[in-house]
């Protein structure tokens, strides 16, 4: 019998990847779903359901219908200045979004993944592995939290949490830019960026987190696991591999600080992950940063 695997937001960036993922992997059906119209291709491969997850009878009715055997819940609000703001739309969908999805998930006996961030942390103490304290500054880390809460406090439901950081990649659609084509085509035209050196983090391709994601569902493991990329870099230093790969001109990369910009929301300075409970349970094995900008610029070329 066919692995059914329900996936939220699919028309994001990881929902897009993970369509692209398990519509090759041998039986296993996939329910792609999102708010509004599907922006994925190859439409054969898969099906989709509009839903609002933030709808509790949604939820419900489109897993008895459709009786996924796990779901993957990666729709989200991301936008860590716009949760500050508009912190109402945050927690509904960061945190009551995770409520219906759980409820409904242990009401139907069904896996639930769950995808989570570093922002859940200070960024005082990183790389962190899966046991570090969780101490968010701005209000998305905190919704998120809260969201990992939820599935680790809600009796009989099966779970996985994914945490993971700084996400790249290229969609379908091209609507997002990310730092690797901002880098790219802002040195392209000639144009000075300024690029922060006081941060961390563990920049994650998309595909790789996908992989990620379907090794833990693929046999429900359970539990927390950090899916990111292994190499501990500022955007400053991303920045000028970018530069060095597409034999751009790096004068053109200044160095800045977080003080430089104006954001309404905190970041955490130091974040990232260790790997090694993923590698060891789950044979989790990322590419380089490097090899990631090698991938876009593949799939750049193709399009």
């Amino acid at each position: 019998m066919p692995k059914r695997i329900l996936i939220t937001g699919a028309n994001g960036l990881l929902g897009q990847k993970l369509v692209d993922l398990l519509t090759t992997q041998p039986d296993v059906d996939v329910i792609a779903t999102a708010r509004g119209k599907s922006r994925l291709p190859n439409a054969a491969h898969y099906r989709y359901e509009s839903l609002d997850v933030t709808r509790p009878e949604e939820v419900d009715r489109l897993l008895d219908e459709v009786k996924p055997h796990a779901v993957i819940h990666t729709a989200a609000m991301t936008n860590v200045d716009q949760c500050e703001g508009e912190r109402e739309a945050c927690w509904e969908m960061n945190v009551r979004a995770v409520e219906h999805l759980a409820a409904a998930c242990r009401r139907h006996d069904r896996f639930l993944l769950h995808l989570s961030t570093d922002f859940i942390f200070d960024g005082l103490n990183g790389p962190y592995d899966e046991e570090a304290i969780a101490l968010p500054v701005s209000y998305y880390g905190e919704s998120k939290l809260a969201a990992e809460r939820i599935l680790q406090r809600t009796d009989s439901l099966r779970w996985a949490i994914a945490r993971t950081v700084l996400v790249y990649g290229i969609a379908h659609d091209m609507s997002r830019s990310n730092l690797i084509l901002w880098v790219k085509k802002s040195l392209e035209d000639g144009k000075t960026i300024q690029v922060v050196n006081d941060q961390w983090r563990t920049p994650t391709l998309a595909e790789d987190l996908a992989l990620g994601c379907w090794l833990i569902v693929q046999q429900e493991v359970p539990g927390i696991f950090n899916l990111s990329g292994k190499d501990f870099l500022t955007p400053y230093e991303m920045a000028i591999q970018t530069a060095g790969f597409f034999r751009l001109d790096t004068s053109l990369i200044k160095l800045a600080d977080s003080s430089t910009f104006t954001q309404p929301a905190k970041r955490p300075p130091r974040t990232g992950f260790t790997l090694d409970k993923a590698r060891r349970v789950l044979g989790y094995e990322p590419r380089s940063f490097g090899e990631g900008i090698a991938v876009l610029a593949r799939q750049m070329a193709a399009k």
